[in-house]
């Protein structure tokens, strides 16, 4: 069974900071590509960030690009996203999905099978 467990967000006042990490199970996790998307309520979801198999080439939304930082570890299976520079608009829930490496449209898992996410707020 395919597994994403997402965790690091939080509240911060806009400019602040946050790491957000994903844990996944149940695939061969070198074997894909991988990327953050977020959902803010009442909008559909949006692509954040990809970055390749090997964690060599990383690609970012216009929106985030120069503030995050997205990172993936094949010897823990472990996908990051640094936050620097947060605004209020980038509050939503984050999710980490396979595929997706330059947009949604890549995205290899379905709404359904998706984790749980991990909330970030940025607010004064």
């Amino acid at each position: 069974e395919v597994r994403f467990v997402e965790s690091g967000g939080g509240m911060v006042p806009p400019g602040g900071s946050l790491t957000l990490s994903c844990s996944t199970s149940g695939f061969v996790f070198y074997l894909w590509d991988m990327s953050w998307v977020r959902q803010a309520p009442g909008k559909g979801p949006e692509w954040v960030a990809g970055i390749s198999r090997a964690g060599k080439a990383p690609f970012y939304s216009q929106s985030v690009r120069d503030r995050f930082t997205i990172t993936k570890n094949n010897d823990n299976q472990t996908l990051t996203l640094h936050m620097n520079d947060l605004k209020p608009e980038d509050t939503a829930l984050y999710f980490c999905v396979r595929g997706g490496l330059t947009d949604i449209g890549g995205v290899k898992d379905s709404r359904d099978d998706w984790g749980q996410g991990t909330q970030v707020t940025v607010s004064s």
